[in-house]
């Protein structure tokens, strides 16, 4: 694959540097396996002809700030490749994965992709990018998470933290998905996949569970996207039992 990469770059011209996921993947991003080679060129530079597999994107903004140029081949820095994978992608949700698990695996943190998103006005996806990155710098980490976080405020339900830290009885630290501090209500999104989630969902519901608990849930990513009512039904019950109420 590396050999392939190489082969990419130099064919696009001496301008060329990897870019978006197959940068990210160079960085280390797991889980988006593709045998595309996304290359980036500066606008102004002509390009040769490509081998196959091999997809061309121009930039007319490519700053030293966002390459890495030291080892073969070159390739953007990660902040550079996530954002213009997550603006190459087809779909919104897969933008939104993409930022998320940047964040989740390490390959960024803090402001990186708002640091990017400054100097590059004119980014595809540009508000979902930077919303989604806020998300991601504060904890929510998965796109269960993320969903779970804009049920809550569509909802008028209060902003929890996201991923925050406690010690248990025996002095532990453990982090918590979704966490409600001022009502201590803790809920739990569970992002694995079950082979029926549907069927696991209802069987869930099943459960007999005090009303009012302190941690609803655990939420499946099925339940957040497909039971949004149920879902916020839980969660709202357990703050409002905590003390919450809805601003007039």
């Amino acid at each position: 694959m590396l050999f392939h990469q190489e082969i990419a770059v130099l064919a696009a011209g001496p301008a060329a540097v990897l870019g978006g996921l197959t940068a990210a993947q160079a960085w280390g991003l797991r889980g988006y396996d593709s045998r595309i080679v996304d290359v980036l060129l500066p606008a102004p530079h002509q390009s040769r002809a490509l081998p196959p597999g091999v997809r061309l994107h121009r930039t007319t903004l490519l700053g030293e700030e966002d390459v890495l140029h030291v080892g073969q081949p070159p390739r953007t820095m990660p902040a550079r490749s996530l954002v213009d994978a997550a603006q190459w992608v087809v779909t919104d949700e897969q933008a939104r994965a993409v930022v998320a698990a940047g964040f989740q695996q390490r390959l960024v943190g803090g402001d990186d992709l708002h640091m990017v998103l400054n100097r590059m006005l004119r980014v595809r996806r540009r508000s979902l990018i930077r919303r989604t990155a806020e998300d991601a710098a504060g904890g929510a980490h998965s796109l269960a998470e993320l969903d779970f976080l804009d049920l809550v405020r569509r909802a008028g339900l209060p902003e929890p933290s996201r991923q925050a830290v406690r010690r248990d009885a025996d002095g532990r630290r453990r982090y918590l998905d979704v966490w409600f501090g001022r009502w201590r209500v803790h809920v739990e999104i569970d992002g694995g996949q079950h082979l029926d989630p549907a069927t696991a969902w209802a069987d869930m519901r099943r459960q007999k569970r005090p009303v009012g608990r302190r941690r609803p849930g655990p939420f499946p990513a099925w339940a957040v996207r497909n039971d949004p009512r149920t879902v916020l039904a839980q969660v709202g019950a357990a703050l409002r039992a905590a003390g919450w109420t809805a601003s007039p």
